[in-house]
């Protein structure tokens, strides 16, 4: 179970992935976790999940959980195939509940209502070849199977 959790390929594949989803991410779950870069912070996200969006709470909470503790381990390379399969699940989640009736672009010119599905599509193949490759070199899964 082990080696199918944490073991890599030792290539810059992974490392290039892991680290391109957990920059991007980062910022999004800190907004959420920490109010950092102009966002609410826990208990603020929180409130908008489950007052404004009817969300579960659990499921606010994994949201959270998932953007900024799985930002944290991509970036360190930790449990990478976990956190990718997690945030494939979130990513499909997020265009179901808020994207997709806005059709598949961005908003790039300010003519739709909201925000299109396309970002979405890359974040989940990347995190598809996260968990397809495993996280790469630098990486703690690698030390962790050496």
């Amino acid at each position: 179970m082990k080696n199918k959790i944490f073991k890599t390929n030792n290539d810059w594949t992974g490392l290039v992935t892991r680290l391109t989803i957990g920059l991007i991410l980062f910022p999004h779950g800190a907004q959420k976790m920490l109010g950092m870069f102009g966002g609410y912070g826990f208990s603020g996200t929180m409130g908008f999940f489950t007052d404004t969006m009817h969300l579960p709470w659990i499921i606010g909470f994994l949201v959270i959980i998932i953007e900024f503790v799985g930002a944290l381990s991509l970036i360190t390379g930790f449990a990478s195939r976990i956190w990718s399969a997690l945030t494939i699940g979130l990513f499909i989640g997020i265009i179901f509940t808020s994207h997709l009736d806005n059709g598949f672009f961005m908003n790039w010119f300010g003519n739709q209502k909201g925000e299109g599905y396309e970002y979405h599509l890359l974040i989940i193949g990347l995190s598809l070849a996260t968990l397809v490759n495993g996280s790469g070199k630098y990486s703690i899964d690698e030390r962790i199977v050496k």
